[in-house]
């Protein structure tokens, strides 16, 4: 079975390698220096076994998708009404960097836009920006399995030009909806977007998640199936922004692009 999946995926990579539509995203600068044909594919199974083709070592920084990771490492840290104190669960038919929070509550609507994204960061334990990082850090290094690092080349180059989130935190900020200043929050949010992963490693990630919080390749159980749950739910309504509609209806997974 898995000789033939692997089959299977080396011949997927190499369909896709004659795709050569689109191109690296122009801003920042470090983003677009990505070089553009490297393809992986990798699937891990809820017992552990891992499959991939491809580039499937080569490493990119994780961007958006550690926005539904971090949320669950706050679930699992603060609980349920603590976190929704600070951000509801509702799609917002926006796009991802939309300036606005709910008229009334004055919170994000979820934690996939960045506004919520920026509120979930906030609320990580560790006492200060730096701590807090780190602390979130050992989270996604546990659910990859191995120790994860920043990119920070691509860190400096997005922060440089983090205008937009900025104006967000700080409106957040206005609305007392965000418990540490917008700069420090918008930094540590920035450096959390630049971790560097795998395509395994993102496999592994979803396994872990697919497993009900148990990390298949480790065994460790890293949340609670209903801290599952509710991020593969948030992730199903609002973890493709405003294509998410599309998605459910044509897809019908839980995803996070």
């Amino acid at each position: 079975m898995t000789q033939h999946l692997h089959s299977h995926l080396e011949q997927l990579v190499g369909a896709l390698m004659d795709d050569t539509r689109g191109a690296p995203i122009d801003s920042p600068p470090a983003l677009a220096q990505v070089e553009p044909e490297q393809c992986a594919v990798a699937v891990v199974d809820v017992d552990g076994s891992v499959t991939s083709a491809g580039d499937d070592g080569a490493e990119f920084t994780i961007q958006s998708i550690s926005k539904a990771l971090a949320y669950a490492v706050a679930l699992e840290e603060l609980g349920f009404d603590e976190v929704h104190r600070f951000v509801d669960v509702e799609p917002s038919g926006e796009a991802y960097h939309v300036i606005e929070v709910e008229d009334s509550s004055g919170r994000p609507n979820n934690p996939m836009i960045n506004a919520g994204a920026l509120v979930v960061h906030s609320l990580i334990p560790g006492g200060d920006a730096g701590n807090r990082f780190e602390h979130l850090l050992s989270w996604f290094s546990r659910l990859a399995g191995r120790e994860l690092s920043v990119d920070e080349t691509v860190y400096e180059s997005e922060l440089a030009l983090a205008h937009r989130n900025l104006a967000i935190a700080h409106l957040l900020r206005a609305e007392n909806d965000l418990p540490d200043t917008p700069h420090d929050v918008v930094a540590g949010y920035t450096r959390q977007c630049a971790i560097r992963v795998t395509a395994v490693d993102l496999a592994v990630m979803g396994a872990t998640l697919a497993s009900g919080g148990r990390q298949p390749v480790t065994g460790e159980r890293i949340f609670s199936p209903s801290v599952v749950r509710q991020t593969l739910s948030v992730m199903l309504t609002c973890g493709m922004y405003d294509d998410a509609g599309d998605w459910v209806s044509s897809v019908g997974v839980p995803a996070k692009s």
